[in-house]
């Protein structure tokens, strides 16, 4: 199956422009509900917009928070906005192993039975029994970039970089809606071991 799509990546040097997709990078950041903004930075504390992200309505904010586990801590982790439902931590594998603790991976939102974790803030903390992951690999896509693909919501798909570390990142799930931007979504480990970066470019390859 490997070799198949190997060879089948080697064609695709000669594909059109249009099978190509932007890369995001992804690090390590949290989302959090508005009870726990509260917790961590006072009653009726609002996030402040420190750049916008390429997904429409989705900003990085000003402030950051400290990430506690069993073996250790991580400092200057941003927080995503706008406020979430459910407060959701994304760390790769390495954070993981820094952190101790084995977050599964998951696609963003789906957070029972995941890892535990603190979050500390400069007004308090809170510890979550669940709520850290690894994210799963993904693509988002407009409804008008999925008939382009000629691919559906859900479908998984392989996609392969252009670097000169050729890598096949398997099983990556598309996501379509009417509000998203093209982009090819995965973390920093992942982006490390392909020496991908943000706006790179990648292919995709339909399952066969």
């Amino acid at each position: 199956m490997i070799k198949k799509v190997i060879e089948q990546s080697n064609n695709l040097l000669y594909e059109p422009e249009l099978r190509t997709i932007p890369v995001g990078v992804s690090a390590r950041h949290i989302h959090l509900s508005l009870e726990h903004i509260d917790t961590l930075f006072g009653k009726g504390y609002e996030l402040q917009l420190y750049k916008e992200l390429s997904q429409p309505g989705q900003f990085a904010a000003k402030e950051s928070v400290m990430l506690a586990g069993p073996k250790g801590t991580i400092d200057k982790v941003r927080i995503l906005g706008p406020a979430r439902g459910t407060t959701q931590v994304e760390v790769s594998l390495t954070d993981a192993h820094r952190l101790g603790i084995s977050p599964p991976i998951r696609d963003s939102g789906d957070i029972a039975g995941s890892s535990p974790i603190t979050i500390i803030g400069p007004k308090g903390s809170v510890y979550l029994k669940e709520g850290a992951i690894i994210a799963s690999r993904h693509i988002h896509m407009s409804e008008e970039d999925a008939w382009q693909f000629q691919v559906h919501d859900k479908e998984k798909v392989h996609v392969i970089s252009q670097t000169e570390r050729r890598v096949i990142f398997s099983d990556v799930k598309i996501r379509v809606h009417a509000n998203y931007r093209l982009e090819f979504h995965i973390d920093t480990d992942e982006a490390n071991a392909a020496r991908l970066t943000d706006q790179d470019q990648v292919w995709i390859l339909k399952y066969e």
